[in-house]
């Protein structure tokens, strides 16, 4: 980000401002993800704004996995969530933490508010807690047990430690106000009992606070300045604000400041509709190239600096905002534009026969490829008799302004040489089996050749030059946003499209797995390194050539 003041966002001049007026003497953010699920687009958007922060104030930046709900969570998700920060660039050194760790502090903490009379341990069931809170328009009810005495709460709340009670028969809330026009402040609960054991810390807590509890808590306690979370925690913040306060707690306390989400056009970011999706086996995992998961994309192609450069493109904004996703296409595009060697590839194949070639002709033709940093690496190609074409690129009846290859008609061939179609062959279903083509020896490229022209440039491959491989293409997972009711009624069956039968040439098995590369007229290309071996070659699209975005 730019120190100029007109570049700055409203976190930044936030964050500028508390220096100056010394609220704090450092910056310290945190990026605090439940270990349920693995991160998305959205997740690097979030992480980079408090990363970004921390770095450009010379701040420090903490991994927090906020691992109190023993329920959904797992080693699985906090092993993915630091193999994702690592690849994506975040640094955040040795500062990883967990909530669970604070296990015993968050306790003690609510052993003080009952002390202080500011906590009650509570007997009524979710469904009459629920509705003892009211609505919007009505206010909520004091519950029963609301008047218990110091002595009762912190008795009963030692029982609910010591595992005394069944789970859902007692639960620890904050004595707060039933009548607040704030949801969120009438006597939220902050402990309950959950007979589950716990991905790191086994059977050796059965209660465990929520979140709007121990998540100030646990900023304090990291030394966090400012808590950035995305604006549906907006109406969370009095509550955020009233445990540190009543918490009684020394030297600066963090402060908590929303930012809008970020959604991607057409893309689902929700945890909950991501993990049906993968336990469903609609999707490959939670890595499907179709999936906006950090795992996802790096599968499908993208590379870290794209993301970054999108990132840093798309700004921080008060409000949520959609992004068109063909914007995250456009820096993929100019990542990989002077970086992606380019081959030829042809994913729909139709055999070509030069009938006026002799049958163990063979001539090496020049050809040019992009290679890092937009230098030009000079290779050579045969030419031979037995080529391929892709299938799109000849039409027996031709549409207007269809400038390929046609019966009769001329098209050139990349870096080679005109053909010229004379005859097609057909097996007994009517299906193009093959080309007979001449070409014409005076036309080769680069020869000035100018007697005449044809309007159309097509590639190729030699069939002694090609490998066999699977290409596979993507489109979007849905053809509408899903809500709760339909998330499987309205998926994309077009999502991916399987060629078995694609070629490409060999230059391609000399260049690193992980590398990009450009499939000539297709777009940019990855090897998948989860379907690849040795014996199959698949190649994932990471997007097409062309940009819609402006």
């Amino acid at each position: 980000m730019s120190s100029n003041k007109e570049n700055l966002n409203f976190i930044d001049r936030l964050i500028r401002k508390d220096l100056e007026d010394g609220k704090c003497d450092k910056i310290h953010t945190r990026f605090p993800p439940e270990p349920n699920g693995y991160l998305h687009i959205g997740s690097a958007y979030a992480i980079n704004i408090s990363y970004s922060l921390a770095e450009k104030y010379n701040g420090e930046f903490n991994l927090r996995f906020d691992d109190t709900n023993p329920q959904k969570e797992s080693n699985e998700f906090v092993n993915s969530i630091i193999e994702d920060m690592k690849w994506l660039g975040f640094d955040y050194g040795d500062k990883v933490f967990f909530g669970s760790d604070y296990s015993e502090k968050i306790y003690n903490y609510a052993i003080y508010l009952i002390k202080k009379g500011k906590a009650y341990v509570c007997d009524l069931s979710n469904e009459e807690i629920k509705e003892y809170r009211g609505t919007l328009t009505t206010k909520g009810k004091y519950s029963p047990y609301r008047d218990r005495s110091v002595e009762e709460n912190l008795d009963l709340f030692i029982k609910m430690k010591e595992g005394y009670f069944e789970e859902g028969s007692k639960v620890l809330r904050a004595k707060i106000d039933m009548e607040s026009s704030n949801m969120n402040m009438r006597d939220p609960i902050i402990y309950r009992i959950l007979n589950t054991s716990h991905y790191r810390t086994g059977n050796d807590w059965c209660i465990y606070p929520m979140y709007d509890y121990a998540h100030p808590i646990q900023d304090y306690i990291e030394g966090i300045s400012h808590s950035l979370c995305s604006a549906e925690f907006k109406d969370h913040r009095p509550l955020y604000e009233w445990v540190l306060n009543e918490l009684d707690l020394e030297n600066n306390l963090p402060k908590q400041t929303e930012f809008g989400r970020m959604s991607l056009s057409g893309v689902v970011t929700s945890k909950r509709y991501l993990k049906q999706l993968v336990e469903s086996k609609v999707v490959d995992g939670w890595d499907d190239p179709r999936l906006p998961t950090i795992k996802g994309l790096k599968r499908r192609g993208y590379t870290k600096e794209a993301i970054s450069s999108f990132l840093g493109e798309i700004g921080v904004a008060k409000s949520e905002s959609i992004v068109d996703i063909s914007m995250l296409e456009h820096a993929i595009r100019q990542d990989l534009k002077t970086k992606a060697p380019s081959v030829m590839a042809v994913l729909d194949p139709i055999k070509v026969v030069i009938t006026n070639l002799d049958e163990n002709h063979i001539e090496y033709l020049d050809i040019e490829s992009n290679i890092e940093n937009n230098k030009i690496e000079k290779r050579t190609i045969p030419f031979t008799k037995y080529l391929y074409i892709e299938r799109e690129d000849f039409n027996e009846n031709p549409p207007k302004k269809y400038n390929r290859l046609i019966l009769g008609g001329e098209v050139r061939l990349k870096n080679a040489y005109f053909i010229k179609c004379e005859e097609v062959i057909k097996d007994e279903n009517g299906n193009i089996i093959e080309l007979r083509c001449t070409y014409d020896q005076e036309t080769k490229s680069g020869s000035g050749f100018n007697k005449r022209k044809v309007k159309g440039t097509i590639h190729w491959i030699s069939e002694s030059n090609c490998t066999p491989c699977e290409v596979r293409l993507f489109d979007s997972l849905f053809t509408e946003l899903p809500s709760s009711n339909n998330l499987f009624d309205v998926l994309n069956p077009n999502s991916i499209e399987i060629k078995t039968n694609s070629v490409i040439e060999n230059y391609a098995l000399e260049l690193d797995d992980d590398e990009r590369i450009q499939f000539m007229r297709n777009g940019y290309f990855v090897k998948d390194y989860k379907l690849s071996s040795n014996e199959k070659l698949v190649f994932n699209r990471i997007v097409a050539l062309k940009s819609s975005y402006k």
